[in-house]
């Protein structure tokens, strides 16, 4: 599909020739001579567009892993998809969905850089980290191999509710911080305002903040040697038996998994026969490199090096991101794990024809074959027909996952409002349920279900003062609970800046998935900040919603609200459904529904032919002969008819994605 998109054939036969030149060239990169003592694992945290994947190009490029030429040629080394690149959203927060486009072609999940310092070889391995919301699971797993991590902050912007976040995660593992105050370059840089906004929300002593220019290499040979001189070196033994962190994997069509791993003890090689903690099973290892930023073969890795491992591992599900490998019969204490990558948001995804299917399930399964966290089911809907029910991080996720298969896979699709996975507590057991459909009735609620509950997220909002209002309301609308809010920093006396609030509150999930981050942006002009971490279930007052053409229900409209939302959304519905519904030859009632209940209704008026135009003169009796007739006519058609909703108005009507 990449050559759909304006690739010459001889460009990409070219690339393809040179990548599989790179992968599979004899020389060797002699590992032994890089020790614990001369390794640097690091992270770079920063919000979306506060200039990360700049930093790691001038960093790849003073260290002479790449040449300057290329930055211009690939704008930034990290970011290799389209999707990358129109949304600002680096490395590790689409995991392993940043993947080849191109046969061969690898996105560098790490990329190793060998610097010379005092006449000695460093290699410095920088282990990329999420910038969004949706990929705080991408974020442990990645700080997991790293002993430090540079805190990068725009100097025009300030601090960012995200790197918050990820600053807390990297604390708690205990990791040496290094303060970076990026684009003082440019015109609207405060750099002393926001040196100080970082020594009040991260306690950062502002003589240790770097400040540099990512886009003219102004100052980060700095943050190179702060690298080497502050962050600590990882230990380990090759003496001890094998033990290797397993912090991240993609899929190779030719070669199967490959695994990114941190060697904790002992020396892995070709050849070597190791086994997997988690899942008991054996593996033969057939190659073993570094990303030089691509892939590079390597003799050997030791401990304290990160690198790439490809095995006769065939099904990416083997792969389990915080497993322990170690060498075959010599089993070691496993390393702290992760809890798998849980789906929040929940989606059904059908083709606009239903011929389809068989194409657009492979397209699926493809994609979900290089990310892990993806959750797929197939599901079939008497309105839309057979499809497929996935499960995402978040809507980010949901959204880049639907611009891939429309741009890789030239795709066409219905995508069914995004819902959150609610916990029914039955009077025996307790059950989750992520589709609309299998929601309890209003009958069965009263009768059998003992509590509902749903997700909820602590989420925090940084604002400018002046829109602090704004946000409480947003807040109090989305049924938010537990509101309290202090001042971040003090604004500049003379200038046009002002005090930024940080906001912190409870939001249920379901509010966040629907136009939250939209109307975050829109009542703030763009200046707020969004973040939010998983917070359990709360019990809620939740109901499903259905929604009726000619008295039978449209199971793939069916919505789970808040009982107060009830009126307000129905409405919306009905009218939206009036809309993009083809008129038919009787009158269509369209009803939302909860329970027995009708919550709202609109009529879709009736085509009606003239059939009185034929009649010319005689007495009024025979008009009024032929219109009753007409009359009686559209009652039975109403009795005996059915509505088909056609694919064309699902897809309108979706491609609004908003329910309230």
């Amino acid at each position: 599909m990449w050559i759909h998109q304006r690739v010459p054939v001889r460009v990409l036969c070219r690339l393809r020739f040179s990548t599989s030149t790179r992968r599979h060239a004899p020389k060797q990169i002699a590992m032994e001579e890089f020790a614990c003592d001369v390794i640097r694992n690091f992270s770079i945290i920063a919000h979306i567009d506060h200039g990360k994947s700049t930093l790691a190009d001038r960093l790849l490029e003073l260290t002479g892993t790449i040449k300057k030429k290329e930055i211009g040629k690939n704008e930034q080394v990290l970011d290799k998809l389209k999707v990358e690149r129109e949304r600002g959203i680096t490395g590790a927060c689409l995991s392993a969905l940043l993947l080849p486009i191109l046969t061969g072609i690898v996105k560098a999940q790490t990329a190793s850089m060998v610097h010379s310092v005092n006449g000695r070889r460093h290699i410095l391995n920088l282990i990329d980290t999420p910038g969004h919301v949706d990929f705080s699971w991408e974020v442990s797993r990645s700080l997991a191999a790293c002993q430090g991590a540079l805190l990068l902050v725009d100097a025009s912007q300030g601090v960012q509710a995200q790197s918050i976040s990820v600053f807390h995660i990297a604390q708690e593992r205990g990791l040496k911080i290094i303060p970076v105050l990026n684009k003082i370059d440019l015109p609207a840089a405060q750099p002393e305002r926001i040196a100080a906004q970082m020594q009040s929300t991260f306690g950062t002593d502002p003589a240790d903040i770097i400040r540099i220019s990512a886009k003219t290499g102004q100052g980060v040979d700095e943050v190179l040697q702060a690298i080497i001189d502050r962050i600590p070196p990882p230990t380990g033994s090759t003496e001890d038996p094998l033990k290797a962190f397993l912090f991240d994997s993609f899929y190779d069509r030719y070669r199967g998994v490959i695994s990114l791993v941190a060697v904790q003890n002992g020396v892995l090689k070709k050849g070597d026969r190791i086994a997997s903690y988690h899942t008991r099973k054996k593996y033969e290892v057939t190659e073993v490199g570094i990303m030089h930023p691509e892939e590079t073969p390597a003799t050997s890795l030791y401990p304290g090096q990160v690198g790439y491992i490809a095995c006769n591992m065939k099904e990416s599900s083997e792969a389990h991101i915080g497993d322990t490998l170690h060498r075959s019969g010599s089993p070691v204490d496993p390393m702290p794990g992760f809890k798998p990558a849980k789906a929040m948001v929940y989606a059904g995804i059908f083709p606009v024809e239903s011929n389809d299917f068989p194409k657009l399930e492979e397209s699926i399964k493809r994609l979900a074959l290089t990310d892990r966290s993806v959750t797929v089911q197939r599901e079939s809907s008497t309105a839309l027909g057979q499809g497929c029910r996935l499960g995402f991080l978040g809507t980010l996720h949901m959204d880049v996952f639907r611009q891939r298969l429309e741009d890789e896979h030239d795709q066409n699709l219905i995508i069914t409002a995004p819902t959150v996975p609610y916990k029914v507590v039955y009077k025996d057991r307790e059950v989750f349920v992520s589709n609309p459909t299998e929601f309890p009735d209003a009958l069965e609620v009263s009768s059998k279900v003992k509590e509902i509950q749903e997700p909820v997220v602590r989420a925090s909002i940084i604002v400018p003062e002046e829109y602090f209002g704004d946000m409480m309301d947003l807040c109090f609308s989305h049924r938010g609970q537990d509101l309290e809010h202090r001042y971040l920093d003090a604004g500049t006396t003379g200038t046009s800046s002002s005090s930024r609030i940080i906001l912190n509150c409870i939001l249920p999930l379901s509010e966040i998935v629907t136009d939250f981050f939209d109307q975050l942006k829109s009542r703030s002009s763009g200046f707020a900040s969004f973040d939010y971490e998983e917070a359990g279930y709360r019990p809620s007052d939740l109901v499903k919603m259905v929604f009726l053409l000619n008295s039978k229900p449209v199971d793939a409209l069916a919505l789970v609200i808040h009982r107060s939302k009830e009126d307000e959304i129905g409405r919306l519905w009905v009218k939206k459904l009036v809309k993009v519904i083809p008129r038919q030859q009787f009158e269509v009632p369209i009803q939302a529904a909860v329970g027995k209940k009708i919550i709202a209704r609109e009529t879709l008026k009736a085509y009606r032919a003239d059939v009185t135009g034929g009649l010319y003169g005689g007495h009024v009796e025979r008009k009024m002969k032929q219109l009753e007739l007409q009359k009686e006519g559209k009652r039975r058609m109403k009795r005996m008819g059915t509505v088909e909703m056609p694919q064309e108005a699902f897809f309108e009507i979706m491609s609004t994605n908003k329910r309230s």
